[in-house]
Order: structure tokens, then sequence, then C-alpha cells
């Protein structure tokens, strides 16, 4: 059985309290700590910062994931990487830079890189970039806010880039984000997902060891 890790994603969190959730998420057996920066301009919604990631890295030792949902992501990579982050993600639909260029510059930064693509992007853009990425997001829903109902359609993506990174050999984690719950879970680890990123079906739950467990299996 494939190893499958959880990423609760602290946009579900409550953010008076976010330091001690971040901290019971990584005790009760969290794997990685997610974030949605969001610009209020490469999507409808507006969420944290560097400043915020710099505040609760302090809390855990556990990989953060920085999922960079901005128009410049070119902007602020360094500052992410200053202020704790381990992975960064980008989208595939950015314009105001080479993505290639992009790629380059976090790995410069000796961190991981992961490529996302919207719902409605067709999942083949992230081909002539899959050699030097760590990790590939197909978004399950449309990024923006927690929450959603989870694109069935998105499985077919899950597939296609499991047999692509099998092909080239590389050692690539398939990230899925939105809409991840008991149910969509199993269909997306038998796609070959080997990185679950949970909200709702984690932070909205009693127990956090409990909801991250029954992802998992």
């Amino acid at each position: 059985m494939k190893n499958v890790k959880i990423a609760p994603s602290i946009l579900a969190a409550d953010f008076s309290q976010l330091g001690e959730d971040i901290q019971k998420v990584a005790e009760a057996g969290a794997d990685l700590i997610h974030f949605d920066i969001m610009d209020g301009h490469f999507v409808p919604n507006l969420t944290m910062g560097v400043d915020l990631v710099k505040a609760v890295r302090r809390y855990t030792d556990l990989p953060f994931d920085v999922h960079l949902m901005v128009t410049d992501p070119q902007d602020y990579i360094q500052s992410f990487v200053d202020v704790g982050a381990d992975l960064i993600t980008i989208h595939a639909e950015i314009v105001t830079a080479p993505i290639s260029a992009v790629i380059g510059k976090i790995k410069s930064l000796n961190i991981l890189v992961g490529l996302a693509t919207r719902p409605q992007t067709p999942i083949s853009v992230i081909n002539p970039y899959l050699p030097d990425l760590d990790l590939v997001l197909p978004m399950s829903v449309e990024p923006g806010f927690g929450g959603q109902k989870f694109m069935l359609d998105t499985l077919e993506k899950i597939s296609y880039i499991d047999k692509k990174i099998k092909e080239i050999g590389k050692s690539i984690d398939l990230e899925v984000d939105g809409g991840i719950n008991e149910k969509t879970a199993p269909l997306v680890i038998e796609r070959g997902a080997t990185i679950l990123v949970a909200g709702t079906a984690v932070f909205k739950q009693s127990n956090y060891a409990d909801a991250m467990s029954h992802l998992r299996h």
C-alpha cells in the first residue's frame, strides 16, 4: 500500500488560534502544512501572506507546502523561502513570467517545486515541465474558496499524471486539493494521488488524528 501523505489546509483552521491548531494537527499525524496564498487577482479571494507563514513557523517542524495562487509568483518566492517554505507550487496559468524561469528560480533556492492547474486547463500543459518538478497539483475545485464540491472529471487528470510520472521514472508527488473527504479520498488514491490537501475534512472534525487516518485508508 502506498504511503499517502496528508496536508491539512489552514484555510479551514481557526485563525484566532492558528498556531495552536497547526501544532495540534502536527501532533495528530499530519505530514505537511498547506498554505493557500491568494492575491485577490489571480483568484477572487484574498487570504494570507508572508507574515502569517513566518508567525506560525515556530509551531511545527513539518514541511510548509505553499501554494501560490497569485499573478506574480516570481515576486514572492524569495520572501516565502525566507520565512520557512519547503515546497512552493505555482500555477501553469501564470502569464507574467515564463513558467520554466519561475521553476528554475524556486529550484535555485534549494526547495521543492510544484506546478498546479485550474480545472479548466488541459492537464497536458504540465508535460514540458514534468522532469523539473517535485509535485503536480491538478485542482479538483475552482481555486479561491474552501469547502467546495470535488469535480469528478479531475479523476481522469490524476490518472493521466500518474501515467506520465511513471513514464519518466522520477519520484514526483501527485497532490490533490479541493473537495477531499472520506468519499473522494479513496477515488484519488486509487488513481495515484500521494498527497491529499484537506481543510474542512480535518480542521472541522472533532478528532484530527481520526480524520486524517480515515482519509489515508
